[in-house]
């Protein structure tokens, strides 16, 4: 039971944490270019990772596991921070602050949908029809709720956190075969991305004095959401007897970030977007009902004996 409620504990202040990162996202661009915000994001996170690992008292072992996983984690390391961070920022530059949030909730949907390609896993049918759902919430939100018009805010805006999505899944789906330590191994991707995220703004023309303001908000977002909050996610996911129970607290965070985006931004929270992320918070829990599949239904129906469809008792993670 003292074990459960540290899960909890360790569990709702990642989520509160998560919560804030839509408001810190938009602040710090409003001082910092996609790129400037991913390096010096990025720099602030590997600070704070090398500083869990020293804490831990596993500093040492990084030098081994980087001549060992060198490739690896530079491979992963250009997928995330570099270009998911580019990308989803970007969204966050063209976008306000909540439709590019409530876009971006639809990334585990999108992983059930690449394990299809890419790890021959079946689509159920509440996959599909959490799909239909999902998406018709992000069609609600990226066009101020003008379905029949198809005017959207900002079509780059949308592309941009659409692609998000998918890069985020892909690389927890590749993730999901890493064999490294997940501290140690996301401490290394982040230090292999630096060189890479360093290049990219010299080639761009994005190596200048920047605000403080912007050096304060990347700090922020590269040492809380992609650093610190991930380790208290991962504690709470070691903890808790039902792995469940604490993921359904992730459920909490888009509400939260809507409340900081309305007083801390000043962003007007539109009834479009409230409906879309309905829709789409609707879609992620359709996913998790145990529904029977189509063949298990074609198959009771032939069947002479009309036997009883037994639903399957849960989904197991993808």
């Amino acid at each position: 039971m003292q074990q459960q409620k540290k899960a909890y504990a360790y569990g709702l202040c990642a989520v509160l944490a998560w919560s804030t990162v839509a408001t810190a996202f938009k602040i710090s661009l409003a001082h910092l270019t996609p790129a400037q915000l991913v390096l010096y994001a990025s720099l602030a996170s590997s600070a704070s990772l090398l500083g869990i690992l020293l804490y831990q008292g596993r500093i040492a072992s990084l030098l081994p596991a980087l001549r060992q996983h060198w490739q690896r984690s530079l491979l992963l390391g250009a997928v995330n921070p570099l270009l998911y961070y580019l990308i989803l920022f970007k969204a966050y530059a063209l976008l306000p602050a909540q439709e590019a949030q409530a876009i971006n909730y639809t990334w585990a949907l999108t992983m059930t949908l690449l394990s299809v390609p890419l790890l021959k896993h079946k689509l159920r049918l509440n996959d599909s029809a959490a799909a239909v759902v999902c998406y018709l919430g992000v069609l609600i939100i990226g066009t101020h709720g003008q379905l029949l018009s198809l005017h959207f805010s900002s079509v780059a805006g949308v592309g941009y956190a659409l692609a998000s999505t998918l890069l985020w899944a892909a690389y927890w789906i590749f993730n999901a075969r890493d064999q490294r330590e997940p501290v140690l191994g996301l401490t290394l991707n982040f230090l292999l991305s630096l060189p890479l995220s360093l290049l990219f703004c010299a080639a761009t023309g994005e190596l200048h004095a920047v605000a403080w303001q912007g050096l304060a908000g990347a700090a922020y977002v590269g040492a809380l959401e992609m650093g610190f909050t991930f380790v208290l996610w991962l504690s709470a996911m070691k903890l808790t007897n039902s792995t469940a129970r604490i993921a359904n607290l992730i459920f909490l965070s888009p509400l939260l970030s809507l409340v900081l985006i309305h007083f801390v931004v000043g962003e007007p929270i539109l009834p479009s977007t409230l409906l879309g992320l309905a829709l789409i918070l609707g879609g992620l829990l359709l996913q998790k009902l145990p529904l029977p599949n189509l063949g298990r239904l074609r198959g009771s129906a032939a069947s002479a004996d009309h036997r009883e469809i037994s639903s399957p008792s849960g989904r197991q993670n993808q």
